[in-house]
């Protein structure tokens, strides 16, 4: 009875650290109804079942493209490829019937202040497994390739969205350019397999999702009955993760770059050795973070306590991170990349800024000629 009361909290402390929105506005990225991989929308797109709606292309402000553009005409314009944030577990597009409360804390608005205005926020089920997601993020990639003429995306993620990414990368490697993952489980994290282990029985599991039902109802109504949150911590595990890389591989004609938080006040300088320095890493190089209290017991036990401690964010080790060309660590933790909650500040004495990375991050791609 212990175990499965204390893998509830452990749940739903990590539900409540990951609750926030998936798309920047109300008219913007929804999940497929009915549970089956659907376009919901990217920017102001609105499908529900199947694929998405068709219609003109949206801009990062909601308007649409110019008739007669290439969109229409079928020419496929080249870089700079509109960008993609995926987000990550429990993501949504608002939390609660708050606006305030979105994934990439208002990310989307600063980078269009900054000169991005092909910026899209599109929202899939927040508990699946990758696979399942990965094919509701290409209806929306498709989706958003088709109102904007280009031939190409970049795709960010955030935790699982950077799975999402690779499956979408692997399975349509035409259709993408680049994918940045932000501390993403590419290694899967412990986490999963200590709350797994804590919760075996399926009646347990099924009122742990009672519970975190109770937090997102419409969300999860919306998503579907084939949607659990357990589905993406098996996929987190051991087992999981090492079938999900040997199934999806990465892609010749894809670029891949990797980067990720350390927190509880870490520098980490081994675990955080980049394979190519970035002035927009580099510079926090110096700066410490202290720990969201809800992190605290992920924490300490992704630590390994004395000796070498291994370095994270809260929810996901540094090691664990790695994938194509790492770029380093910020010191952030699981919430500050994204500027959550609320958009509140890394931490006392931590000037880290997560709109900044965001912004540093889209002109290093265009910098590659993405």
């Amino acid at each position: 009875m212990r175990a499965w009361r204390l893998s509830a909290a452990l749940v739903f402390g990590l539900s409540l650290a990951s609750a926030c929105g998936g798309s920047d506005s109300a008219d913007e990225g929804h999940s497929g109804a009915g549970g089956s991989p659907s376009g919901g929308g990217a920017g102001a797109v609105g499908g529900s079942g199947g694929k998405p709606s068709g219609g003109g292309g949206f801009s990062a402000t909601g308007g649409q493209l110019e008739a007669g553009t290439d969109a229409d005409s079928g020419a496929k314009l080249g870089p700079p490829y509109p960008i993609v944030l995926c987000h990550g577990f429990f993501g949504f597009e608002k939390f609660a019937g708050l606006d305030a409360i979105t994934y990439f804390y208002q990310v989307k608005q600063e980078l269009g202040a900054k000169g991005e205005p092909l910026v899209f926020t599109p929202a899939v089920d927040p508990f699946n497994d990758s696979t399942y997601r990965g094919a509701q993020l290409l209806a929306e990639i498709e989706s958003i390739l088709s109102q904007t003429g280009h031939a190409k995306v970049n795709l960010i993620g955030h935790s699982q969205g950077g799975l999402d990414a690779r499956v979408v990368a692997h399975d349509r490697p035409d259709l993408i350019a680049s994918v940045t993952t932000i501390a993403t489980p590419h290694q899967g994290t412990p986490m999963a397999d200590v709350l797994l282990g804590l919760v075996s029985d399926p009646g347990a599991q099924e009122l742990v999702d009672w519970l975190v039902k109770q937090l997102g109802y419409a969300l999860w109504d919306a998503a579907g009955k084939k949607t659990s949150i357990w589905k993406p911590l098996e996929l987190f595990s051991k087992p999981g993760i090492t079938a999900f890389n040997q199934q999806y591989t990465d892609r010749a004609a894809v670029r891949y770059w990797s980067l990720t938080g350390r927190s509880d006040f870490k520098l980490a300088e081994m675990d955080c050795k980049p394979d190519e320095k970035v002035p927009f890493v580099e510079k926090w190089n110096f700066e410490t973070d202290p720990i969201d209290p809800l992190f605290l017991i992920s924490e300490a036990y992704l630590d390994g306590g004395l000796g070498q401690p291994d370095a994270n964010d809260g929810l996901v080790r540094v090691k664990d991170a790695r994938w194509g060309t790492f770029l380093g660590c910020v010191p952030a933790d699981h919430l500050d990349e994204v500027g959550q909650l609320f958009g509140d500040s890394a931490g006392i004495g931590n000037q880290f800024a997560h709109k900044e990375l965001y912004v540093e991050l889209a002109k290093y791609l265009r910098a590659q000629g993405l």
